[in-house]
């Protein structure tokens, strides 16, 4: 290919091609076809009746279902509240009811909804469905966590750029220090945006903060160290990372058990995940399952001291070479010029660089 700047467009144009193919596969992959994939639900009674019910329930579902036997209602609610099953069956002869927890999920509220509606109409009388965890009525669907994630992830791996590639000249320590305060404003606007904004919380901003601050700082930190090792392909590197793999497995659309194994064996331990189910714990849950949340978002901000590390360690031989020949050139005199020639020269060619990674990542 004789034409240099032919080979350039062609050259940058693969990472915006290799995103195409990626988030098809992801979002495909992730959301196009729902369905349960050993969903837990419950039936509500001891008697022999009632398991004979639970099993036929089990029988005819097949593996789209886990099915358990409560002794009482309360029983059923608590695991709601715990989110250990998606839905609870009460049998009665003339008023059954659905016992289901939409904050945790609503499309998983639906799913179960969908699976007893039937059974009740085969009695011949109404499904009387009771939402024991309603969300907020300004996020009625619960999906709006989901769009803050969105939010603050975008805001952490767009600044990734900025900090790698506009700040490279600086210090790894300069620059880890700036992903730790840049995260925090990033977590500061997704908190004014979930609270005075849009109101999806209506308490506990404190804690949203919290957890959004861990949750970008992990991000930015990877995202600064692999720009070390990876240059422009950081982009690509935390597109896969933290919107392909990250959203798809967060459980803020669908919950891991109506995905395919792939994504929801990710949402146990993946960063995203940890985000949504923790703001859920704070806002709906009374705080159960808060803990295991907050020590995934604690395991990924330590990979990311850990990245950083790395790569200052890396830096730090180049670091000198370079302090050195700055040395050598200002005791050089006029005979430098050359030297000082090819110095600006590449400067202007980083710099045209970072200008490219920064648009390439903020026109995704």
């Amino acid at each position: 290919m004789r034409s240099p700047a032919l080979r350039h467009v062609l050259t940058h144009l693969i990472t915006p091609l290799l995103m195409c193919i990626g988030m098809g596969l992801a979002y495909m992959g992730a959301f196009v076809t729902p369905e349960p994939h050993h969903l837990p639900v419950a039936v509500v009674g001891t008697t022999p009746q009632a398991k004979v019910f639970a099993q036929t329930v089990k029988d005819t579902a097949g593996d789209k279902l886990d099915v358990r036997t409560v002794a009482t209602r309360a029983d059923a609610v608590h695991l709601l509240k715990s989110r250990d099953v998606t839905g609870a069956y009460v049998p009665s002869a003339h008023k059954p009811e659905l016992l289901v927890a939409s904050a945790a999920s609503d499309m998983g509220a639906t799913a179960v909804e969908k699976v007893f509606t039937p059974v009740a109409a085969e009695q011949g009388v109404p499904l009387k469905v009771t939402d024991v965890a309603a969300p907020v009525a300004d996020d009625p669907t619960g999906q709006g966590l989901f769009f803050l994630l969105i939010a603050v992830s975008i805001g952490s791996y767009a600044s990734v750029a900025a900090l790698g590639a506009a700040g490279a000249e600086l210090p790894m320590r300069v620059r880890a220090l700036l992903a730790l305060g840049v995260s925090a404003v990033v977590g500061g606007i997704g908190t004014l945006l979930a609270g005075p904004v849009f109101h999806l919380a209506h308490h506990d901003l404190a804690s949203v903060f919290g957890m959004a601050w861990l949750y970008s700082a992990g991000i930015l930190l990877i995202g600064v160290g692999l720009h070390t090792f990876l240059k422009r392909w950081t982009t690509l590197t935390m597109m896969v990372l933290f919107v392909m793999l990250n959203f798809t497995s967060s459980g803020g659309l669908f919950r891991p058990e109506l995905q395919n194994g792939f994504f929801g064996t990710l949402h146990a331990f993946w960063n995203g995940a940890g985000f949504v189910e923790g703001i859920r714990s704070l806002l709906y849950f009374g705080d159960d399952g808060l803990a295991r949340t907050v020590w995934t978002l604690a395991a990924w901000l330590l990979a990311g001291l850990v990245v950083t590390g790395i790569a200052a360690l890396y830096e730090r031989p180049r670091r000198a070479r370079h302090a050195a020949a700055h040395g050598e050139t200002a005791t050089a005199g006029p005979t430098a010029a050359p030297a000082v020639q090819r110095t600006a020269a590449d400067q202007a060619e980083a710099e045209a660089e970072t200008e490219e990674e920064i648009e390439e990542t903020v026109g995704v």
